[in-house]
């Protein structure tokens, strides 16, 4: 499996050329980047609308947010180090590679358990903002799976917050006179 992974880095697959798995990183980072900006727009934005009896516990939410993008980031920077290393010098993996992996699993778990709580947090923001109470999951577990499935529910959600962004930011019609 490893070698798999060592051939495809070296950019060539049984002679032929592999470069677009030279751009992985790049794509990635831009994906998450993405999501994980909206993430916090949308979580940290609209805490203002939340009426004063309810509290979100926003700083456990920034704690799960910031863990999965320093792991995320580090993990794209140790596996192109590896990879590049060891097909730079045609070697084989060795035991601390093998070991640095057994270490990848539990905080790989970990990192999808932060996203998750992102995606609950997130949702329930948006619904808290918009039934102005109390939520429980029942009530946003549609916006919670639209935001799993991000690059179709985000299309959904977004004319949504502007809405709610809009309605906060329209001027009153009586004190217009």
């Amino acid at each position: 499996m490893l070698r798999m992974f060592v051939t495809i880095a070296s950019g060539r697959v049984n002679g032929l050329d592999m470069g677009a798995f030279t751009l992985f990183p790049i794509i990635m980072l831009l994906c998450m980047g993405t999501m994980f900006g909206w993430f916090w727009s949308v979580a940290i934005g609209l805490q203002s609308k939340i009426p004063q009896n309810i509290n979100m516990k926003v700083t456990l939410f920034k704690v799960f947010f910031f863990i999965p993008l320093v792991y995320l980031i580090g993990l794209c920077c140790f596996i192109g180090s590896t990879f590049g290393t060891m097909v730079s010098i045609g070697g084989q993996p060795n035991q601390a590679i093998f070991s640095l992996f057994m270490l990848i699993v539990p905080l790989h778990l970990f990192s999808m358990l932060c996203i998750f709580y992102c995606l609950y947090f997130v949702a329930k923001t948006i619904k808290t903002v918009e039934l102005q109470r109390e939520v429980t999951f029942s009530d946003f577990a549609g916006e919670f799976f639209m935001i799993w499935f991000f690059f179709i529910g985000v299309w959904i959600i977004q004319p949504r917050i502007n809405k709610i962004v809009a309605e906060d930011n329209s001027p009153d019609p009586d004190s217009i006179n």
